[in-house]
């Protein structure tokens, strides 16, 4: 079946006339034709967000927070449905799959709420009979540039919060999961966006991508993905509202006091979970050196139990990996792990399931130094690196030696050690006694370092796609002047 863009209120064919397809990355099925589009497309679509954003921005915010009521309300009602897609087209397993449509349903009714919110502030003056308020106003049109390993989740975090501020938006989605995408604006179309609000626009990122960031009439881009693909935006985007997530090498610290059952529970959910294609995915353990054999066998012995498979089938643990490209990027960083010195201790091999798919076998690799490049590059997928810390300072030291920073943990019964690690780990978020993975709609979420600049989620996802504007009002009837006014 092929899939068209939506533009302006409708569905319609790239001018390009090409199409491209998605794949099912457990069987290798063809799912759909997609519009491959190109800078007219874009063009286009900027066009319609330009004239719908007048009266979008003009729309009470109340009453935009309806329209995401209801959408919030579709998305519950279509959550097997969606979750079901998401499970067929990005390949993580069905709960994971629909905690992702959870996390839509979840953002959207935050976000609807804001609509009787929006909050400002409002402070003194320092003169006489004048009035000091802020107040948020939208950015204008938004381009909203999404990945393919939360298809649903990630896009409503940009999307509904750009809605509510009164934005218009231009959303391309990741080409290996358009479906989700087209189903997600399916949704918003019902719930009643008006035409030119939000428009679709799939295809690559070196026509599409490369239009949203450079177009001039686009005053703000929320962007997650690769590191360099954000390094490019911030070289080409110009002037304009830039909100970066960017990935992460995150860890998971293991003190000798801790309780090695739960943190082996939290290091394979951390490692193992979305086959390790979560930005907030611990792909470093740091092991104090008297548990690091006892947690070693430990680890190795549940990883053993770890079944893969499609994840559409019960008592699968381990999906695929996206595509063939990152089957291969695995592969080849196991290599460099053993050329480097690592010892692997389990997996480090592609498999097919049923003679299909692009699976790879959990792997844990230990002996690991925190300079080897299984250390330092984000691999995305179900490899762990295990190195060894000598004390508490030496593993806060060893986590914090990476270019990046978005997620990071601590296991200790320590609570001396837990409130050193809040302070100390250099990570946007830190969890104490629990996995690098799940954070919640209402709190802020994004990383420090080459991680990115953005803050997503609860007040701060209205920051995003929000300016403020001061308003000084004075009613003296005669000319006051600040910082030199003596009366």
């Amino acid at each position: 079946m092929e899939y068209l863009n939506y533009i302006n209120g409708e569905w319609v064919k790239s001018v390009s006339g090409e199409t491209f397809e998605s794949k099912n990355p457990a069987n290798e099925r063809v799912i759909g034709k997609f519009q491959k589009s190109n800078e007219e497309d874009v063009k286009v679509a900027i066009n319609a967000a330009e004239n719908a954003y007048e009266n979008w921005s003009e729309m009470p915010a109340a009453k935009r927070g309806e329209i995401l009521f209801r959408a919030a309300d579709l998305l519950m009602k279509n959550k097997q449905k969606l979750g079901k897609l998401v499970a067929t087209e990005m390949g993580k397993v069905l709960s994971e799959s629909l905690g992702d449509v959870q996390e839509a349903i979840d953002v959207t009714y935050y976000m609807a709420a804001e609509g009787r919110r929006l909050f400002g502030h409002t402070t003194t003056s320092e003169l006489r009979d004048k009035f000091c308020m802020t107040i948020r106003v939208p950015i204008g049109i938004v381009g909203c540039i999404t990945p393919w390993n939360f298809p649903t989740a990630i896009p409503s975090w940009k999307i509904m919060p750009a809605l509510i501020c009164g934005n218009t938006i231009i959303f391309k989605p990741s080409s290996d999961t358009p479906l989700c995408a087209v189903e997600f604006v399916k949704i918003l179309v019902k719930a009643g966006v008006p035409k030119g609000v939000l428009n679709l626009v799939t295809g690559p990122g070196g026509t599409v991508g490369k239009e949203i960031v450079k177009n001039k009439k686009i005053r703000g881009i929320s962007f997650t993905g690769h590191r360099n693909t954000g390094k490019w935006i911030l070289q080409n985007a110009g002037i304009k509202r830039i909100g970066l997530e960017l990935g992460s090498k995150n860890g998971i610290i293991i003190m000798d006091d801790a309780n090695l059952e739960i943190a082996l529970d939290g290091v394979i959910w951390g490692a193992f979970g979305t086959t390790g294609q979560r930005c907030t995915a611990a792909s470093r353990v740091i092991v104090h050196k008297k548990v690091k054999k006892k947690f070693e066998n430990m680890l190795v012995n549940r990883v053993k139990k770890l079944k893969l498979g499609s994840g559409l089938n019960p008592g699968v643990d381990v999906g695929p990996l996206i595509n063939k490209a990152a089957l291969e990027k695995v592969t080849s960083y196991v290599e460099i792990g053993k050329r480097e010195g690592a010892k692997l201790l389990i997996g480090g091999k592609p498999v097919k399931v049923k003679g299909k798919g692009y699976f790879f076998t959990p792997s844990i690799f230990t002996n690991c130094n925190i300079d080897m490049n299984i250390c330092q590059d984000e691999i995305f997928g179900p490899v762990v690196a295990i190195i060894e810390a000598k004390n508490f300072d030496d593993a806060i030291k060893k986590i914090n030696s990476v270019d990046y920073g978005l997620s990071s943990a601590i296991y200790t019964e320590n609570i001396r050690y837990a409130f050193k690690a809040m302070k100390k780990i250099e990570a946007g978020l830190t969890y104490i006694n629990s996995s690098t993975i799940g954070s919640e709609i209402h709190l802020p979420f994004g990383g420090v370092k080459q991680s990115g600049n953005a803050r997503e989620g609860g007040i701060h996802g209205i920051d995003e796609f929000s300016e403020i504007k001061t308003i000084y009002f004075d009613y003296s009837g005669r000319l006051q002047k600040a910082q030199i006014d003596t009366s």
